[in-house]
């Protein structure tokens, strides 16, 4: 279990925590966390593949990014309604060789007085290895609850049955991690899946939804409470989107449904006025969209201290 005022004034600090690797929010009667799974080195390539790549190099150039690679921030989520704990996504995990910075996650978690056996539900967005490979780290499957459930879409699970790369741009090696990283999240959490087909509510308020694009099955999480909202929005958007809608991600298996995925959640986030927590946009990656012309304007929140 955890409180707002037990994460943002915990009683003991880590000397290592030289910066804050959770965000503690409440969405109604929702207690939110982001948490922070640390960061993955990328070339900037991947970020916008049908894009010139002078005006990429502008885009970076004007953002002060280095031309050649970026930061990638991963973000997980705890949410927790009624008797009810959600782990909202599970980071990279420590399996992957060269990440030293990413897979913080359970470390993390503990920091925050977070204990993995309280975790009643589990949604996972999409399989790609960064938002199942925690899952995977040795001893978080013992400390799991023999009977927590995991919610991922059925499309998500019959993709990975047989996936199709043929439409993403991702560095060579990339595509054989994913693809053994997902069957291995399957053999071992196949009795504790509860698949849905289009939305599912989890927890009073807590419903995660289908959108597809990124990966067949990929999904976002809306948190509604009290007449707040806030989603989280998984690989829908990164931070070059809301310039760029219509640049396509390396990673995304369809590249135009994702455009159109992300062009229409960020119309409906700046027609809510809900808040909106992604999984790759800056820690801790709450803010609201606005319509700027053709494009969109983030608009981080205040932090609250």
């Amino acid at each position: 279990m955890f409180s707002v005022d037990d994460t943002l004034h915990p009683t003991t600090q880590s000397p290592d925590d030289l910066v804050p690797s959770r965000y503690a929010l409440r969405v109604g009667e929702i207690d939110a966390l982001v948490v922070s799974d640390g960061v993955l080195p990328l070339p900037a390539s991947t970020m916008a593949t049908n894009a010139d790549p002078a005006d990429l190099a502008s885009w970076l150039d004007q953002m002060f990014m280095p031309p050649d690679k970026f930061d990638w921030p991963l973000n997980v989520m705890v949410a927790r309604s009624g008797d009810q704990t959600i782990l909202i996504d599970a980071g990279l995990g420590g399996q992957f060789s060269g990440f030293p910075r990413a897979g913080q996650f359970p470390q993390r978690l503990a920091a925050a007085g977070i204990e993995l056996e309280s975790v009643t539900d589990v949604i996972i967005t999409h399989m790609h290895m960064d938002h199942v490979g925690g899952l995977l780290v040795p001893g978080i499957k013992e400390r799991l609850r023999p009977d927590v459930r995991i919610h991922v879409a059925a499309a998500e699970v019959a993709f990975w049955i047989s996936p199709d790369f043929s439409h993403t741009v991702m560095p060579k090696p990339v595509p054989d991690v994913l693809r053994s990283t997902a069957t291995s999240f399957y053999n071992e959490y196949r009795d504790r899946l509860r698949t849905f087909e289009d939305r599912h509510e989890v927890a009073p308020g807590v419903v995660v939804r289908l959108t597809g694009g990124h990966t067949p099955g990929h999904s976002v999480v809306d948190l509604v409470s009290g007449g707040e909202r806030l989603t989280f929005a998984g690989d829908a958007m990164f931070p070059v989107a809301f310039d760029h809608p219509e640049w396509h991600n390396g990673f995304e298996h369809d590249p135009e449904e994702s455009a159109r995925v992300r062009v229409g959640l960020f119309r409906e986030l700046a027609q809510t006025r809900g808040l909106l927590v992604a999984a790759h946009l800056p820690f801790p990656s709450v803010g609201r969209v606005a319509i700027d012309g053709d494009a969109f304007r983030w608009v981080p929140v205040i932090w609250d201290f």
